[in-house]
């Protein structure tokens, strides 16, 4: 159930205007990077931004999350176009993915997503914004060799994160880098001043200012050698002749390969990676978002479902709910779904009617916005904080850090839960039971064992344990009032230390609900008689 307050759509429109003009520039260079990260046509990126967009975010319950081509998808395409034989047939595995997505949403799978530990989530979103930051620096000083979108350790242009940071180095470009900075000077100028002084500078955007001003440099330093800036370091989005060729952008698909079982493991595959960052993305908008509104998980699946259905059937690259240009919306101060869906009636409205000026824009001025949203999910007092709630907390954090920096979304998330759930594991060890000892009493040992809320197998060793050490002559008491849950592998061990007791001249007292017991004969036939829950 949706938990989201009722803010009237078009009633935000003063907040939602500007923030979309801000996410679409971050959405465009993704959707076409990712596309080509994807050894996907460049046109099939922007088609999945706009489906995203207008789309899903129609169709979407969440106020403030955008979709659109995901960069956690990129690989998986890539092989599976190679795989299944060329494009059109990998467009097949889109449009089945988005069924088997409906089919997630109707089972009521969205649930999943409300499981994701906290510290994970964190971990996930200052993850991100480290890889943003670290990925768009060599675009920043204009070395745009890896493709926008490419958030892999391991990158399509043959280096890792961190040596493409040393190449760059060597291929410093003068003039992107000179527009670079004075757009990040220009951004974080109004926003930290400018937005204050004045209403006009919260509707006009800093990073709309910049991107203007990276088109003039680009005008203004054409045929100057040491300014000029290149067309590989700017946007580069196809430019049809007319709107005929327009329409032959568009790519459709071969359904006379949906009998090949490797585009159902395909379809299988894409619905249930773009369904898993869908969920993450969900649960970390809401944490980012200002309202503290809750999107319906289940609702989401459908959109999303509904989305890749559309994105496939007309050559569209698989979607997801993307944080990057979610956490965009949110920094920009979206308010509403408008927001989202404005964003993919630019993108359209910009790659028809106006290609030509989006391929001025400077991709070393984006990189500039790309750097803000980066640093605001990855603020270093984040660290601090975690640090200070523990290390159950710290630890499932930087694992998930670490683990998004040197391999990817996915895996990243996946070692974060792996490490949590080991963590549940080792405190429900040492926390099935409570061990107090007494002074010797008339030369016996007195010890009470109580027994945790719900004891289960995983509490097996730490039980045993204790058991197995208990000294002869030693008077125990057993309290299981409390118990609520008690797993027959547990019964087995008590039932097992009868024999053990009277051996070791053990005197078992238990206490429970229904009385006091001393020396039962039989354990499991005292929680036969009492069953728990």
């Amino acid at each position: 159930m949706s938990t989201n307050k009722n803010i009237s759509l078009f009633g935000n429109i003063k907040s939602d205007l500007p923030a979309s003009v801000v996410v679409f520039f971050v959405a465009l260079p993704l959707c076409l990077g990712i596309a080509l990260a994807s050894g996907a046509p460049l046109f099939s990126g922007l088609i999945a931004g706009i489906v995203g967009g207008i789309v899903v975010g129609s169709l979407s319950g969440s106020q403030i999350g955008v979709s659109g081509p995901a960069a956690g998808l990129a690989a998986i395409v890539l092989t599976a176009i190679g795989t299944l034989g060329g494009y059109e047939n990998f467009l097949v595995a889109v449009v089945l993915g988005g069924i088997i997505q409906l089919g997630f949403g109707l089972l009521k799978a969205g649930i999943i997503g409300y499981y994701f530990p906290s510290s994970v989530i964190k971990g996930m979103l200052t993850g991100i914004g480290i890889i943003i930051i670290l990925k768009q620096i060599p675009h920043f000083f204009g070395y745009d060799s890896d493709p926008e979108g490419d958030f892999a350790f391991f990158q399509v242009d043959g280096n890792n994160t961190f040596s493409e940071i040393f190449k760059m180095f060597s291929h410093i470009s003068l003039g992107p880098t000179i527009i670079a900075i004075i757009g990040l000077g220009i951004i974080l100028f109004w926003d930290n001043y400018l937005s204050k002084k004045a209403k006009i500078f919260k509707i006009i955007q800093g990073p709309l200012v910049a991107v203007v001003l990276g088109i003039l440099f680009y005008n203004f330093t054409k045929g100057n050698s040491a300014l000029e800036i290149i067309p590989a370091h700017l946007v580069s989005v196809p430019v049809p002749s007319d709107f005929s060729s327009f329409l032959s952008q568009f790519s459709f698909p071969n359904f006379a390969a949906i009998t090949r079982p490797e585009v159902w493991v395909t379809a299988f595959t894409i619905a249930l990676v773009a369904s898993l960052e869908t969920l993450l993305c969900v649960e970390a908008t809401d944490k980012l978002d200002p309202e503290k509104r809750i999107t319906p998980t289940n609702r989401e699946l459908l959109a999303q479902g509904t989305g890749n259905i559309l994105s496939g059937l007309i050559g569209g690259l698989p979607i997801t709910q993307v944080i990057v240009r979610s956490s965009a919306n949110i920094q920009s101060g979206g308010k509403t779904k408008i927001s989202a869906i404005i964003h993919g009636f630019l993108l359209l409205i910009s790659v028809l009617l106006i290609p030509g000026l989006l391929n001025m824009i400077p991709l070393s001025v984006l990189a500039a916005i790309l750097l803000l949203v980066g640093y605001k999910l990855a603020k270093p007092g984040l660290f601090k904080v975690m640090y200070d709630l523990g290390w159950k907390q710290f630890t499932p954090f930087i694992v998930t850090v670490l683990g998004i920096i040197l391999t990817d979304l996915l895996i990243g998330i996946g070692l974060g839960l792996m490490v949590g759930i080991v963590i549940i594991l080792i405190k429900s060890y040492q926390n099935s039971h409570f061990l107090h000892m007494e002074d010797k009493s008339n030369g016996r040992h007195k010890i009470k064992m109580t027994l945790a809320e719900e004891v289960t197998f995983i509490n097996k060793g730490a039980i045993l344990k204790e058991l197995n050490q208990l000294p002869e002559d030693t008077l125990l008491e057993l309290d299981v009032r409390k118990t609520r849950y008690l797993d027959n592998d547990i019964v087995e061990i008590l039932e097992d230390f009868v024999e053990r007791a009277r051996n070791k001249n053990i005197d078992v007292t238990l206490i429970s609900e229904r009385g006091t017991i001393v020396n039962p004969d039989s354990y499991i036939n005292f929680f036969q008689l009492r069953p728990v829950a």
